[in-house]
């Protein structure tokens, strides 16, 4: 008898009230399940529960594209969150928002076609995967201060330059999870004002550059780099060659080069960084 009179209580509507119902306003079908008819006839679901005192209300669906029985079930579960203590709002919420992997991969994707570098592109990925591993299941929502301290600070004295890159990254995908609404608060990985005064500054991690060799054994090493067959070795000799920089030497596709001729066009044929995509490098060079 007990169920009977609950079940009745729950489950006041009828098909035929919500799709002729002439009331304007809303209609009870008991438990905090609502039906609310607009002036204009527009017909919607909400679900009604009190927090502190306070009225929250959610909404379930229009109607007819959610049918009653399904509205009913959709209420239940939110009563069953209310009971737990939960917030039925922010529990949706969560199922929507994505994971720091996730959503890292959707910022580079949203990003590529304004980085022509593919190794650039490749670069942010695996540095992504292979040193925060440890936040790439955790919703993007509840990164926070100690998550991204315990990805650097393993890295930060001995790969300062990879820890550098790594925070930088993590700062820009998080300030895209807010930009998409994932997110909100400052940014945990901040610099300024935040990991910069918990970390200590790169200046005092540099070992300083290695030291210069002496002119004089130049040549010496120079032929001992012609003995080698690797494309390190013909990169290297192109730098001292040339006095270019370290960035435009990699920007070069020396694979490329040597399938064209072994001899001179890798000294040739370069191809400017991102900066300068559009416009072709080149440095001509005798041959070698």
């Amino acid at each position: 008898m007990l169920g009977s009179r609950m079940s009745r209580a729950l489950h006041k509507l009828t098909d035929r009230e919500c799709k002729t119902s002439k009331f304007s306003g809303m209609l009870g079908d008991g438990g905090g399940l609502y039906l609310s008819i607009k002036p204009s006839g527009s017909r919607s679901w909400c679900f009604l529960w009190k927090k502190d005192g306070k009225r929250r209300e959610m909404g379930l669906g229009s109607y007819p594209t959610t049918t009653l029985a399904k509205a009913r079930e959709l209420a239940g579960e939110c009563r069953q969150l209310v009971s737990e203590g939960r917030n039925p709002i922010e529990e949706r919420r969560r199922k929507t928002v994505p994971t720091f992997g996730e959503c890292a991969e959707q910022f580079i994707f949203s990003m590529e076609t304004q980085w022509r570098n593919q190794k650039h592109r490749w670069q942010w990925r695996q540095t992504i995967r292979s040193h925060a591993a440890s936040i790439q299941d955790k919703l993007v929502s509840e990164i926070d201060t100690d998550d991204v301290l315990a990805v650097l600070v393993p890295i930060w004295t001995t790969k300062s330059e990879t820890a550098s890159r790594l925070r930088g990254r993590i700062e820009r995908v998080l300030d895209f999870a807010k930009a998409r609404g994932w997110r909100s608060g400052e940014n945990p990985a901040l610099w300024r004002g935040h990991l910069k005064s918990i970390l200590p500054s790169r200046t005092k991690l540099s070992r300083g550059h290695h030291a210069a060799m002496p002119y004089p054994d130049i040549p010496a090493f120079v032929a001992r780099l012609h003995g080698l067959e690797a494309v390190a070795a013909r990169a290297l000799e192109f730098i001292i060659l040339t006095g270019a920089s370290r960035a435009l030497n990699g920007q070069i596709n020396w694979a490329r080069c040597f399938r064209l001729d072994p001899v001179a066009e890798a000294a040739q044929r370069a191809v400017g960084d991102d900066r300068h995509a559009d416009a072709g490098h080149s440095l001509s060079l005798s041959r070698q």
